[in-house]
């Protein structure tokens, strides 16, 4: 069985590309495939398609396997990323069909000939797919359900790129670096750019789910699978203990799915809740012990490692950790940009990055809890908002009392409660549950030079038509927070390293279950995910895991003030800043120079320095001489 993981690139271009500017693109994603690579061109008349393929082999290094792959009557040609994990299931489907390989890539090829591009709904895996037809000259590219694998795209004229990273797009010379002014804003708050938007103008990422069919210069996009129409679609009249019953049960069968490999295989274990059940599971299928890695930091405050150790001696796995210097994740912090080539501000990607790096030296492939937050109700920001409901006449009478200048001069707004914050903020209920941080929005606006941007917030909540908050945020985050951040941290941070990192959390079925779940099932009486926890429990004693989350944290605020101090403050150059003409420099300097000299007086705003800072170190590499 072949299962391939790797980076793909090409182009529906008119200005008939050569096969060395294909292979330069490629070239460019060697960290997402080193096993092996294979460029095509094909000729439309007035345009040219061309596909390329990295492979990093998961499952036997066969020829059979290698991309583009094309049909037996080469109508069909396919560059996959990902795996497709009900693959074996799907060739029953195909009776008389006489499939060369036992690769997941050729079933893509096959289901495409008998049910055309709604194959796409019979796919259970992660994925970005580039299909060509020839019969119609029509090119596809696709993504699947929840994210897990990017694809970006450049539109230019009647020219299409694309990749699985922006790197591939720059190194093509019809490609245009102009940055989007109006998205740094919504990055500097969140840290991330959500698709459809990246950082360059003309420039996308296809969202989860998403479609794109382009054929002579036309571009048509379409939602196969979306978040709130499966949530209105698969509601369950279930009891507690049939879902947690059938839950464990899928959960199993997700792990199972994702541990095969003729590789060696092996589990992130943080210590929390969810990767300490997907290690339960897997180990407790496993003939031999498992083999899991976690990281450990000198500040207790931050770390896990100690708890991952006892679960993991629990479970008897084979475990490794390795204690990080500070030292060893500074130096790693000017490597980002090389990586994440659009500004990312997530600092946990420094952790990741490094238990990568870590598991890589015995495995190929590692699974993760990744999704248990989102899907199950693992986020305190969720205790908060419940609360802040519960407030809303106090939120709204507090909203009309803060309009009255006296009263607005006399209170600081940033000294009032969050769940008060949350509930007076706005009454728009496209934005309802992402309230409560406006004084941000304050400092932004002085710093930025384009006033007209695109916004802080995701104004779609509406779109669940779900009446608690909670829930409405909880669906939010598997829209935006999961795929933007969460899934794109660990593609890069994994990727890195030419590790596949695989999420049974992210499988379609558990996914689908989730979302037909009542919330009180995931969060009761103040507790969260305790549908989770309930599970875990059968696998591992509560008192081992009982204790507040915590989460990869690194001591960015201290970093500004210190080691990375010289190097910030060399980004607020007032020439700089105006050949930049992104900042307002005064004001940039201003805020910046404030937080540096005021210790932790304007500790809150570390996030917002350290998001300046990546961007600019970003800046700094792929925006100088162009």
């Amino acid at each position: 069985m072949y299962k391939i993981l790797c980076g793909i690139c090409g182009f529906y271009s008119r200005y008939k590309e050569s096969l060395q500017s294909l292979i330069k693109m490629n070239k460019t994603m060697i960290h997402r495939g080193p096993d092996d690579c294979g460029e095509e061109i094909f000729d439309c008349g007035e345009y040219c398609v061309g596909l390329a393929h990295r492979r990093l082999s998961i499952q036997d290094l066969s020829e059979l396997g290698h991309q583009p792959m094309h049909s037996k009557d080469d109508r069909v040609i396919v560059i996959f990323n990902g795996e497709i994990y009900n693959f074996q299931d799907l060739k029953s489907e195909f009776v008389g069909y006489s499939f060369q390989s036992n690769c997941d890539t050729e079933i893509l090829v096959a289901a495409y000939l008998k049910w055309g591009i709604k194959f796409v709904e019979h796919l259970n895996g992660m994925f970005a797919i580039a299909l060509f037809d020839r019969e119609d000259n029509t090119l596809y590219l696709i993504r699947d359900r929840i994210g897990k694998k990017p694809l970006y795209y450049y539109l230019e004229s009647e020219n299409l790129y694309f990749a699985s990273e922006l790197k591939p797009l720059m190194a093509n010379s019809h490609f245009v670096r102009q940055i989007d002014k109006k998205v740094v804003g919504k990055y500097l708050y969140k840290q991330y750019i959500n698709a459809p938007n990246t950082i360059f103008q003309s420039t996308y990422k296809l969202r989860p789910g998403e479609i794109l069919k382009f054929k002579n210069g036309v571009a048509e996009k379409w939602k196969y699978w979306d978040v709130a129409e499966v949530y209105h679609r698969v509601k369950k009249d279930i009891s507690y203990e049939e879902a947690k019953e059938q839950l464990e049960v899928l959960l199993k069968n997700a792990v199972i799915q994702r541990m095969e490999a003729d590789v060696p295989v092996g589990e992130f274990l943080s210590g929390g809740y969810d990767s300490a059940l997907v290690c339960a599971i897997a180990q407790s299928i496993s003939s031999k012990p498992i083999k899991t890695y976690s990281i450990g930091f000198g500040d207790k405050k931050l770390d896990e490692a100690p708890f991952a150790r006892q679960i993991a001696h629990y479970l008897g796995s084979k475990h490794t950790e390795y204690y990080i210097s500070e030292k060893d994740m500074v130096d790693l912090v000017r490597s980002i940009p090389q990586y994440y080539d659009e500004p990312f501000a997530d600092s946990s990607q420094i952790c990741t990055m490094l238990v990568s790096e870590l598991a890589k030296k015995d495995v190929t492939v590692i699974l993760s809890g990744d999704g248990g937050d989102e899907l199950f109700g693992g986020y305190t920001i969720y205790e908060r908002i419940a609360m802040a409901q519960k407030k809303k006449m106090q939120g709204k009478i507090l909203h009309y009392l803060l309009r009255i200048p006296f009263i607005r001069r006399k209170y600081n707004y940033t000294k009032i409660p969050l769940i008060y914050r949350i509930a007076s903020e706005s009454f728009d209920l496209r934005i309802k549950t992402q309230t409560g941080s406006g004084q941000y929005f304050s400092v932004f606006n002085k710093i930025l030079i384009d006033k007209d941007h695109i916004g802080y917030l995701d104004p779609i909540e509406d779109r669940y038509q779900e009446k608690d908050w909670v829930y409405t945020r909880m669906l939010l985050d598997m829209d935006t927070y999961l795929p933007g951040d969460i899934l794109c941290k660990v593609d890069r941070a994994s990727m890195k390293y030419s590790l596949e990192a695989r999420c049974p959390f992210l499988d379609k079925n558990v996914i689908e279950f989730s979302l037909g779940l009542p919330l009180e099932y995931k969060i009761r009486n103040g507790e969260l995910k305790k549908i989770l926890k309930d599970i875990t429990h059968q696998y591992i004693p509560k008192e081992l895991m009982d204790r507040p989350k915590q989460g990869f944290g690194v001591p960015i605020e201290r970093w500004l003030r210190t080691e990375l101090r010289e190097q910030l403050l060399s980004y607020t150059d007032f020439t700089f800043l105006k050949n930049q003409d992104i900042f307002e420099p005064e004001q940039l300097r201003k805020q910046v120079s404030f937080f540096v000299e005021n210790g932790s007086t304007r500790g809150n705003y570390a996030a917002f320095v350290w998001a300046y800072f990546i961007f600019q170190q970003w800046y700094e590499k792929y925006m100088y001489n162009i």
